[in-house]
């Protein structure tokens, strides 16, 4: 059963991301949106725990980096912005949501 896990809290004043990364299996999904889109950000302690997550692909909301003014090449490489339908259609192709608030 594939599942997408939605953060939407920054991981620099939430637990949400490392409670979501410890639960996160291979062929799981996480998205990124509101203030959960700062653990994207190169060079972070979340970079290294986005690139050692074998099998995991990330994704972030693309209006959300752009209402908090983070340019896309300040990404970790591999996640990859989805726009609102991108969202949706992600929810659709999985079997499971599970929200990380």
């Amino acid at each position: 059963m594939s599942e997408l896990h939605t953060v939407n809290k920054s991981p620099f004043e939430k637990n949400s991301f490392d409670s979501c990364m410890g639960h996160v299996l291979d062929g799981s999904a996480v998205l990124l949106y509101e203030d959960g889109v700062y653990a994207a950000i190169k060079g972070t302690a979340m970079e290294g725990k986005v690139t050692s997550a074998q099998g995991v692909k990330f994704y972030v909301l693309g209006p959300d980096i752009k209402a908090r003014g983070i340019d896309a090449a300040r990404l970790t490489d591999g996640i990859e912005i989805v726009d609102y339908a991108g969202f949706v259609d992600l929810a659709t192709e999985h079997d499971k949501v599970v929200a990380w608030v």
